[in-house]
C-alpha cells in the first residue's frame, strides 16, 4: 500500500481560532471515537460534508526495508475526532460507518485550549511521543519562548526532561524534551 501525503487534520484551518465560529450557540463539541484505524476516513468524510473538525496528526518517520526514510501520517490520539457540529452534523457523522460511540464535551473553553497548544506544539515541528495518562511529576508552566504561559507536568525519561501536555477530556499526553531552565513551578 503506498504511503499517503498528509491529509487535512483540521476544517476549516481557523477552527480553533474562529470566535465567531466556536461562539454559535447551535454548535457543540462531540469527542467522536472512531471503529479502529477509521481516523482518517472520518475526516475525509467530514471534510466532503463541511463539518468542522480537528484531529491532530502528526509524522511518523522509519526506514524502510530498502533502507529509504519514509514519512506517515499518524492520528496522535487514536480513535478520536473532535468534531464542532449541531445535532445533524453528528447525525451525518454516525451514518459515516467510521464511529463507535460519541459524547458531548461537557467543558468545551478547556478542550479548545488543550487542542491549541497541542497543535502549536505540531506546527512547530517538535518530535512529539505519544503517552498514557501519568501520574506523579510537577505541574509547571513554560517562562519563556514560543510555548510560553503553557502548563503541563514535568517528567523524567532516560535522564532527559520532558514536558507532558494534556488533552485532559481524553487523558491521554504528548511530551517533548524541553531545557528545564524554561519551567517554573505553578
Amino acid at each position: 500500500m503506498p504511503i499517503l501525503k498528509k491529509e487535512p487534520d483540521i476544517y476549516p484551518v481557523d477552527l480553533l481560532e474562529s470566535e465567531e465560529l466556536l461562539s454559535n450557540p447551535n454548535r457543540k463539541w462531540w469527542c467522536i471515537y472512531t471503529l479502529v484505524r477509521r481516523e482518517k476516513d472520518l475526516m475525509r468524510k467530514l471534510l466532503s460534508k463541511s463539518i468542522p473538525f480537528y484531529a491532530p496528526v502528526i509524522p511518523k518517520r522509519y526506514r524502510s526495508a530498502a533502507g529509504r526514510i519514509r514519512t506517515s501520517y499518524i492520528p496522535l490520539f487514536a480513535n478520536y475526532v473532535f468534531m464542532f457540529g449541531d445535532e445533524s452534523d453528528r447525525y451525518e457523522a454516525m451514518t459515516t460507518n467510521c464511529v463507535a460511540k460519541y459524547t458531548i464535551v461537557k467543558e468545551p473553553e478547556q478542550l479548545v485550549e488543550d487542542l491549541r497548544q497541542i497543535r502549536t506544539i505540531i506546527n512547530a515541528d517538535i518530535p512529539l511521543t505519544p503517552e498514557a495518562n501519568l501520574s506523579g511529576g510537577d505541574r509547571c508552566r513554560i517562562k519563556s519562548g514560543p510555548f510560553r504561559d503553557y502548563e503541563g507536568v514535568v517528567i523524567r525519561r532516560g535522564g532527559k526532561t520532558c514536558f507532558l501536555v494534556s488533552v485532559r477530556l481524553l487523558e491521554q499526553s504528548v511530551s517533548m524534551e524541553i531545557d528545564e531552565g524554561l519551567l517554573e513551578p505553578i
